[in-house]
């Protein structure tokens, strides 16, 4: 647990979520009055309802939690784990070799959710209200139904093969075993029952009795290993966040086994030895690019689950390891990743990951990361239940040097083994400026979580504001492939050319990418949100 410095109290209330419905949830409860661990409980499990492709009760994710009272700050690490059953060469055939596709689709590919326990922790050790009343918007929705958007349709496309081989899965988030036409509304009648379980019971309700015993039979008999004594045996784990600062602000981020905080603070423990605000695009870019590749390249070497491999926190954080990475670092000109010591990079958590943040008329705070990995994760939802099933074992490293479903390969700490959290991007952030101020913010993007969350930082520094952050041009560079990544539009052609003039090279992306929820508070109190443009949610502030 951390100690943050007392703060002017918040003119407003203000949730960011990446679903007008799970923002309304969260606006709805701290009406009722309910603080913003409340507010959490209902905006996690209306996502998990209205995002499938995202987020979900059979998944995990990371909550940031600030108190006001006290100023206590800690990190729930309700990630999944690997079943007791798994083995280090699980998705290797006879002759060592990764099977394809096995550690994505189907019940062998899902770890032990985190989602349902952490819904529970929260409630009772945080907030103020009990889980009949934070759970039901998300039972509602579920009821009621949500109506499909194109991005659901897009997630379903890319997905179809996989859930049609699910028949719980196909008639629930499929319709005529193809995606949803505009405007259809899913309902999901045995989800809605599996919340009122959990709102009844709290934890029992989803790991022990009628639900658990449903969901271990449907795995086992589609090829899975899950056993009631891994659902019984979940535990979500307190961490101590990771802290660092830059140019005055405080910033407090996640910790392993997300890398997030590491690679954030040490990228801008490198980047604090530069005035970046005087540099021309090209060359802030450049400065950005290398800290970013180191950062990541020892996210690869270093990080995995804190209770299995030893992860060196302090000396990758320390400003004087940084001050030794930044010599390495030439002005105007690209370092080649295969230059540094070689290592092989580790595979990161889901594209289709989902974000919150929230903050309450008291100054408590929510930094809230979730995900199920891949698009509609397992694509397997255990008959009778409702749960789709995350695919997070691809999280972890299959086999030394071979890549997972995101083009990543990794390395032996981040291994499989029984009871193992896979190593995760997620990085859900706060930042406090020393005059009062503060931002609460993260993203989904699998591998590029970190570096977008480091370039809203980096904004934040020079006076940006919640739009601002959660609009603004994105790159990225993540240490293998050696290249870097730009969105449509990003930089102009001149910063282009002067860019490969360095050695850089650039891909050109199609598409954009992440869907940032930012809460920023002022000096004065004044509150704002802004949800991502590249998204469909919705920013709200309650005064």
């Amino acid at each position: 647990p951390l100690q943050s410095p007392a703060r002017p109290l918040p003119g407003a209330a203000a949730v960011a979520s990446a679903h007008p419905l799970a923002t309304a949830a969260g606006i709805e409860i701290l009406r009722r009055g309910g603080n913003a661990f409340d507010a959490a409980v209902a905006v996690t499990a209306t996502l998990a309802v209205v995002e499938p492709y995202s987020s979900g009760l059979g998944g995990g994710g990371f909550w940031l939690l600030h108190r006001a009272s006290d100023g206590h700050q800690v990190m729930l690490d309700g990630r999944e784990t690997a079943p007791a059953a798994a083995r280090r060469d699980l998705y290797l055939d006879e002759r060592g070799e990764v099977i394809p596709g096995l550690s994505i689709d189907g019940p062998l590919a899902a770890g032990i959710p985190g989602v349902p326990a952490a819904l529970a922790y929260l409630a009772e050790g945080w907030g103020r209200m009990p889980l009949h009343r934070t759970l039901a918007p998300a039972i509602r929705a579920a009821r009621e139904g949500f109506e499909v958007d194109e991005h659901y349709r897009r997630m379903a496309q890319f997905r179809l093969e996989a859930l049609r081989r699910s028949p719980e899965a196909a008639s629930r988030f499929l319709v005529n075993g193809g995606p949803p036409p505009p405007g259809h509304r899913i309902h999901q009648p045995e989800l809605a029952e599996t919340l009122e379980r959990i709102a009844r019971a709290g934890r029992s309700g989803f790991y022990e009795g009628e639900v658990a015993q449903r969901m271990v039979a449907a795995v086992r008999r589609a090829g899975g290993i899950w056993s009631l004594e891994d659902l019984r045996e979940y535990q979500v784990v307190e961490r101590r966040p990771v802290t660092g600062a830059y140019r005055g602000m405080r910033i407090v981020s996640a910790a392993p086994p997300s890398s997030g905080g590491v690679a954030l603070v040490e990228a801008l423990n490198i980047l604090s030895g530069y005035r970046l605000e005087e540099l021309e695009p090209a060359s802030r870019i450049q400065r950005v690019t290398e800290a970013m590749r180191r950062a990541y390249r020892d996210r690869a070497l270093w990080l995995g689950d804190p209770d299995y491999v030893e992860v060196p926190v302090e000396r990758l954080t320390h400003p004087w390891y940084a001050d030794g990475l930044r010599i390495s670092i030439l002005p105007d000109r690209a370092t080649p990743s295969d230059r540094l010591a070689p290592v092989d990079a580790s595979p990161v958590t889901g594209n289709h990951t989902t974000h919150f943040s929230i903050l309450d008329r008291d100054g408590n705070r929510v930094a809230a990361t979730l995900s199920i990995n891949y698009p509609f994760g397992s694509c397997f939802v255990p008959a009778g239940t409702g749960v789709l099933l995350n695919d997070e074992m691809d999280d972890f490293s299959a086999k030394p040097g071979v890549p997972n479903v995101y083009g990543l390969v990794g390395g032996e700490a981040n291994a499989i083994a029984p009871g193992k959290r896979p190593l995760s991007s997620m990085s859900p952030t706060f930042v406090e400026r020393p005059d009062g101020g503060l931002a609460i913010l993260g993203t989904p993007g699998g591998s590029r979580i970190i570096s977008m969350v480091l370039l809203a930082i980096l904004e934040y520094a020079e006076g940006a504001g919640a739009e601002r952050m959660v609009s603004l041009p994105r790159y990225h560079h993540q240490y293998l492939p050696d290249a870097l990544q730009l969105e449509p539009g990003s930089v102009s052609a001149e910063t282009a050319r002067r860019l490969e003039a360095m050695g850089y090279r650039l891909d050109r992306r199609d598409a954009t990418w992440g869907n940032m929820q930012v809460v920023v508070m002022g000096s004065d109190g004044r509150v704002t949100a802004a949800s991502d443009r590249r998204g469909g949610g919705r920013g709200a502030v309650d005064p």
